[in-house]
């Protein structure tokens, strides 16, 4: 059965599936020797695709790991500035991998890793409405009653969020515990949220992503989802 080129590279695990569309657009990939310059191209798998000359690797079976990313680290595959990444930081053994979604340089905790490109993107369409959780440290006075106005969504600088449920976990003076959850994810939201309430984040870790917990996990550490566990949780989104 054919798909689009650019779909059958995400699922190689080389790049995402939008990746590969510019890649195609940049007339890097060849198929056969000829090179292609149009997402509208379809393979069956058999055919000698290369990228940059590369031929594609084998598609392997799809798989997620539980990274817990600790803080310091940027959430790219090369970064303009020079700092640690991520991939430069993961465990042995691992394949190449994506990530899906990312963490802040100063945020740490949960972050899902995949070798499928395709997966990473279907995981991170705002229709999948995933909730995340956060436990998060922060520094200043609560008001209970704008903590709990954040359920019906906020303005903040022009940018609208969603629905923010934030409990208060632990309170010692102006230092507290909350545990946060929200579904969009925007870029800094937890930080620029707090901070508009006129409380400082000290600490941000992420603890669950949709169905993914975790767990027990240290940091620096990864832990492979069962393909059993991935079926139950991800069906149709593995095909």
């Amino acid at each position: 059965m054919s798909e689009r080129l650019a779909k059958f590279i995400a699922r190689a695990g080389v790049c995402s599936r939008r990746q590969a569309e510019e890649l195609i657009s940049q007339q890097r990939v060849s198929v056969n020797g000829e090179v292609v310059n149009t997402p509208a191209f379809n393979v069956d798998g058999g055919e000698d695709i290369r990228i940059d000359g590369e031929k594609l690797p084998k598609a392997d079976n799809v798989r997620m790991w539980v990274y817990y990313k600790p803080t310091g680290l940027v959430t790219t595959h090369k970064d303009e500035q020079g700092r640690q990444t991520v991939f430069d930081n993961l465990p042995a053994g691992l394949p190449r991998v994506i990530s899906v979604g990312r963490l802040d340089l100063n945020s740490e905790g949960l972050l899902l890793l995949t070798n499928s490109g395709e997966l990473s993107r279907r995981l991170e369409l705002p229709s999948n409405s995933w909730s995340r959780r956060y436990k998060v440290k922060v520094h200043g006075r609560l008001n209970q009653d704008k903590l709990a106005a954040l359920e019906k969504g906020i303005t903040v600088d022009g940018v609208v969020y969603g629905a923010i449920k934030a409990e208060v976990d632990s309170e010692q003076g102006t230092n507290a515990w909350l545990t946060v959850t929200l579904q969009e994810g925007k870029n800094r939201e937890i930080r620029k949220v707090m901070k508009f309430l006129g409380l400082d984040v000290a600490r941000l870790i992420r603890v669950s992503y949709g169905p993914f917990q975790l767990g027990s996990l240290k940091k620096g550490e990864v832990r492979e989802i069962p393909q059993k566990v991935l079926r139950e949780q991800l069906g149709g989104k593995l095909n």
